[in-house]
């Protein structure tokens, strides 16, 4: 059937699998707020929660940007420009996905329903930040680091002010290498009058930028270590991150941007596995 097809080249489209990069930060968050693993149901809902947030605003980003798609050589074969899809099927899809989202807040509690709506606005926006902002790297960031706090919240039903850290560390995280991967369009979006870091700076001053963003990224972590009286085994696991961060700005410079796609997803999604993984197990070794 036409339907399903449509809903299967959707999810080809937003990459569904990768809500592995911000999924192991909420993970961390419920984790860090019940110091230890979280009632099955919370995680069932908040997992539900992420996965619906991520659909809801790829989908909306390639719903809003498909004119824009359509003339960058990099992304003119995505499913909407390239005719695989319609716009108004994406928009659907996008409606439901957030209504979805919703509803599993509701599951939750009282606070994570409150704020289920402000947490869309937050991060649909993203995709016209590019049209106002050359810092729209760091909304994006602000999309994915509200993961752990929204993710506390959905566990205490309450803020700590420790875990921002955390979304401000996930927040510098996303946000450079956002501006890593924005330099493979440096050309089109000063064509396009579209904004960003590296059309604005130039590529070079965008790698440093972003290791800017990651060294400060690391510190929080530290920051974040210490206020939640974490062990060593945390503390490994913040070194294992940096070694990763470091190797991801080795194998793409200036001058050769061939392996992004290796720097963006498939290291991205290790980072945040690895730091989960080495959180959990000194959160589960120090119960």
């Amino acid at each position: 059937m036409a339907f399903f097809r449509n809903v299967r080249v959707t999810l080809e489209m937003i990459k569904w699998e990768h809500s592995i990069f911000a999924l192991p930060f909420a993970l961390t968050g419920a984790m860090l707020a019940a110091r230890g693993i979280p009632h099955v149901q919370q995680l069932a809902w908040i997992i539900v929660c992420m996965v619906t947030a991520r659909s809801a605003a790829m989908a909306f980003n390639r719903w809003a940007d498909s004119d824009i798609d359509a003339t960058n050589p990099r992304t003119a074969m995505r499913a909407i420009p390239a005719g695989l899809l319609s716009r108004s099927f994406v928009g659907g899809f996008t409606l439901v996905m957030a209504a979805l989202f919703v509803l599993a807040a509701s599951q939750l509690n009282r606070l994570t329903l409150l704020l289920s709506p402000l947490v869309l606005l937050v991060v649909l926006s993203y995709s016209y930040m590019k049209r106002l902002t050359r810092w729209s790297h760091v909304v994006l960031g602000i999309a994915l680091g509200i993961a752990p706090s929204a993710a506390w919240i959905a566990v205490r039903g309450s803020l700590d002010t420790r875990i921002i850290l955390l979304t401000a560390a996930v927040m510098l995280w996303v946000a450079g290498f956002d501006v890593l991967y924005s330099c493979q369009d440096v050309e089109h979006d000063r064509k396009e009058g579209l904004f960003s870091v590296p059309s604005t700076f130039g590529v070079t001053a965008a790698f440093w930028i972003a290791r800017l963003m990651h060294v400060a990224m690391l510190a929080l972590l530290i920051v974040l270590a210490h206020a939640f009286a974490l062990g060593p085994v945390a503390y490994v696991g913040i070194a294992a991150v940096a070694v990763l961060l470091c190797y991801e700005h080795l194998i793409i410079s200036p001058g050769d941007l061939r392996r992004m796609n290796a720097a963006f997803f498939t290291m991205n999604g290790v980072i945040s596995v690895v730091y989960f993984l080495f959180v959990a197990a000194d959160l589960m070794l120090h119960r």
